[in-house]
């Protein structure tokens, strides 16, 4: 259980923000308003407003209303500088907290007016949206710092500036009169996509993530963590990234994740041998890996779903095994520093054989199998057969399901509080710890359930799962005294739960603060992009600097997306990179004849953006670890980003093998995909640290990098042996058409003009359709071509048909037709790779005795 006492985890994030904490009155106002905030998200989320018919709000005003909240919030509880009082809220800041409030407001009050007269602002539109602006920019400073303002401001200054702008650079301008209705008027900017994802997803998940640890579950992970872990060597370190980890799945901020659970993981690690810097850097690797782990991914997952157009059970398809591999490879980067410092494990307390350990772990996974097809074959059967009473049903059934889980727990001895100053001696039970908090994982797979069998909307989902954490925050103090017959242990009483329960609810607030104002700021980027085309400039820029080299163009891709990510929260982060980069990336690999899935660019972008989170000189992530961790910050940002090499090199493994991200993969091939990925990624970890079986000579560190490239990436290698495509010129495409099979993939090389109307050549796939012969499947593909001088053009192109969708239009003259070789399958290459680990494997075992102690190397 949780007490008043765990606050302080809250109190620390915000003396790392800078954020006040006052007493008295003004508490009450911003607790109440926080309060409020949750209680009004909940409300738009829940199926309640379209029973009643009161309180149905359109994405516009819910959004305003949101905006509202977390703008009024930021002049309240966060000061304009160092030096500003934190105990107290000054005047100034009252009003202006009133001001910027009611700016947004002016959105959801004149919503009706603004919608009859687009884009014809009265002077009152004007004056809302000039005050407005500025505000939300000063907020921004506040609360997440310069960086995020600064760059906002400066596509401010470019929007109206355009006409003084280098040649480059330069566009026609926009007047304040349009800048004022794009950027705040409209949903263009301000309140676009990116504030209406805050507003309707990442609210709940952020919520959900804030009654969970309110609950007690962040203490009940660690604990579960280091049980099983702490055995091993550099156990406690481990068990920081597993509960890390876990507290990251649902965190919408590495930095709150580093500080609410590095409080008691880094000193944890200090006692076992880390050093303050290495031990910070573990807990930031795990922190910020956290907001590439879905389901929440720091809310990036719920903007890919609008900015990439694919469901969001693909994303998180998609996203899921580099984020996996990433986590079991910062483990094992664990396991080489613990074998480098000599550390061993605390003694375990299950003396069992491992084989008896083996089938009982082998027996829970059954029997959890087991239960969970029973359930989902029950519920299938239960919802046609009991019709509309089926909801109360499941929810009859899931209240009996938590008593019981209560029922376990109460039997258990209460878990122990953490103190992270308590000599590390003995490792926690597994079983006690298991059973004492199993009802905690009940709204976990409640949301789970509602995401991935239900198929419900993210929001709903959330909704639900957050429904059943109040229900726990509410009960489980008195049941538990009631369930547990011995009395050795009070819990508390029911108004302790409404205390959880409304502390949960204003921090949940409090911890959206941040990512509001992110998005609503980037929004005002992306308003630029779309007004003055700024992308195809930056795509220029960067096409002239790569000098058409395509590793070149991934490369400054990456450096751009970890500068631009520098200072921002993930979630502004993601919606900067998204925006300017990666429509950079397809229209140069479009061009360099790189065809990848949109969902892997955006990756691929988002990826190095959260890297700025652990790199210095600004990583914040490292700074907050540091601050705990009583260690040098730039060294720990220096050993963070040192251990995230292995995030670094995903991004460019996954946009050449997309493979890895599940594209195009049976189940079979998904498996075993992931078991060679995974190897791939410890042997990359092994040859950046050093040290694999012994300490590395320089040659098995060259090895070990080939070994994983090749098994990452064998494509590459059976390139070189045979090419994957056959060049047939362009008259040969109806014969091509003919040879293929349907489902292959046809690659056109075609000529055509850009946007602006300049020439370039680029790449486009051509699923190969049905059709008894090459003329037919012509006809389905939607094209008809015609000759001139030599060059094959196309003539038309079928509206809606495969070729449209592709990118092909009239008059594009097709270069070159690329069909699939027959060749090997690339997996060839994995054997004679793990051929040479294994040479490399017996160099290493033939001198691990001489070298078994890490002093003498």
């Amino acid at each position: 259980m949780q007490n008043d006492k765990n606050l302080s985890a809250e109190e620390l994030i915000a003396q790392d923000v800078g954020a006040r904490l006052p007493i008295g009155v003004m508490a009450t106002i911003i607790a109440g308003l926080a309060g409020l905030w949750s209680l009004f998200q909940l409300w738009i989320a829940s199926p309640l407003p379209f029973m009643v018919g009161f309180g149905v709000f359109n994405n516009t005003e819910a959004r305003a209303i949101h905006l509202a909240f977390a703008i009024g919030l930021t002049f309240l509880v966060f000061p304009a500088f160092k030096r500003s009082p934190r105990d107290y809220v000054p005047v100034a800041d009252l009003v202006l907290a009133v001001v910027a409030a009611a700016s947004s407001l002016y959105v959801y009050v004149f919503y009706e007016a603004l919608a009859n007269r687009p884009g014809n602002l009265t002077t009152e539109d004007m004056l809302v949206a000039l005050i407005g602006i500025p505000l939300l920019l000063e907020a921004t400073r506040r609360c997440l710092g310069p960086a995020l303002a600064i760059i906002a401001l400066v596509f401010l200054v470019y929007s109206l500036a355009g006409p003084w702008m280098p040649s480059l650079l330069a566009h026609k301008g926009v007047s304040w009169h349009a800048l004022a209705n794009h950027q705040w008027i409209t949903t263009e900017g301000v309140f676009g996509i990116a504030l209406g994802v805050s507003t309707g997803f990442v609210f709940l998940f952020v919520l959900f993530g804030a009654l969970l640890e309110r609950a007690g579950a962040g203490h009940y992970f660690i604990q579960l963590a280091f049980s099983m872990l702490g055995h091993m060597r550099g156990g406690p370190a481990k068990a920081a990234v597993v509960s890390s980890g876990l507290t990251g799945l649902i965190s919408g901020s590495s930095i709150a994740n580093v500080v609410t659970t590095g409080t008691f993981t880094i000193p944890m690690m200090r006692r076992t041998g880390f050093s303050a810097e290495k031990a910070g850097a573990v807990e930031v690797g795990a922190s910020v890996n956290g907001q590439i782990m879905p389901p929440v991914m720091g809310a990036a997952a719920f903007l890919m779903v609008e900015y990439v157009g694919i469901p969001y059970i693909e994303v998180i398809k998609h996203a899921f095994l580099p984020a996996m591999i990433s986590y079991i490879a910062l483990l094992y980067i664990v396991h080489l520093e613990s074998l480098k410092l000599g550390l061993k494990g605390l003694p375990r307390r299950d003396t069992r054989p491992w084989l008896q350990r083996l089938l009982g772990f082998a027996f829970g996974c059954a029997f959890i199998s087991g239960l969970s097809l029973a359930v989902y074959y029950g519920l299938g059967w239960m919802k046609p057969a009991l019709g509309a009473a089926a909801t109360w049903v499941v929810a009859g059934l899931l209240a009996v399901v938590y008593v019981g889980l209560l029922k376990i727990a109460a039997s258990q001895p209460p878990l122990e509080e953490e103190d992270p100053n308590k000599p590390l001696e003995e490792l926690p039970d597994t079983r006690t710890v298991l059973l004492s908090g199993l009802h905690f994982i009940l709204p976990v797979v409640v949301l789970v359930w509602c995401l991935m069998v239900e198929r419900l909307s993210p929001g709903l989902s959330a909704f639900w799962g957050t429904v059943i954490l109040m229900v726990i925050l509410l009960t489980q103090r008195p049941l538990m005294n009631w369930l547990r017959h011995d009395g050795s242990h009070h819990h508390g009483s029911a108004m302790d739960g409404v205390i959880d329960l409304r502390e949960g609810l204003v921090a949940g607030a409090r911890n959206m603060i941040g990512i509001g104002i992110a998005t609503a700021t980037a929004g005002i980027i992306v308003g630029a992009v779309s007004q003055t085309g700024v992308g195809l400039v930056l795509a220029d820029v960067v096409e002239v600097l790569s000098m058409g080299n395509l590793m070149l163009m991934l490369l400054l891709t990456a450096v751009l997306s970890l500068i631009l990510g520098m200072g921002l929260p993930t979630t502004a982060n993601y919606i900067v990179v998204s925006s300017l980069l990666a429509p950079v990336v397809v229209a140069l690999g479009e061009q360099n004849g790189l065809l990848v899935p949109l969902i892997a660019v955006h990756l691929f972008v988002f990826y190095f953006g959260i890297m700025a989170d652990v790199t210095p000189p600004v990583g914040l992530a490292s700074f907050a670890a540091a601050a705990v961790s009583k260690g040098d910050p730039i060294k720990t940002g220096i050993t963070a980003f040192y251990y995230s090499l292995r995030t670094a090199a995903l991004p460019f493994l996954f946009i050449f093998n997309t493979d890895l991200l599940l594209i195009d993969v049976d189940l079979a091939h998904g498996l075993l995909i992931f078991v060679i990925a995974t190897v791939a990624m410890l042997i990359f970890a092994a040859a950046t640290q050093g040290w694999f079986i012994v300490k590395n000579r320089w040659y098995e560190t060259v090895l070990l990098l080939l070994v994983a490239f090749s098994l990452f990436r064998p494509g590459f290698w059976m390139d070189i042996i045979h090419p994957p495509f056959e060049e047939r010129p362009a008259n040969e495409l109806v014969q091509v058409l003919d040879e293929l099979e349907p489902k292959d993939v046809l690659r056109l090389r075609i000529r055509g003009e850009d946007a602006v109307g300049d020439k370039r050549d680029f790449s486009v796939l051509l699923p190969v359709p049905q059709g008894a012969s090459g003329e037919e499947r012509m006809d389905n593909l939607g094209i008809t071509l015609y000759e001139q001088n030599g060059k094959y053009l196309i003539d038309s192109v079928g509206f809606d048909s495969p070729a449209q969708k592709a990118g092909l239009d009239f008059d594009q003259e097709i270069l070159l037709v690329r069909s699939p070789s027959n060749r090997w399958a690339k997996e060839w290459i994995w054997i004679p790779s793990l051929a040479l680990l294994a040479l490399i494997i017996g160099l290493q075992w033939r001198r691990r005795e001489p070298e078994a102690n890490p002093a003498q190397t």
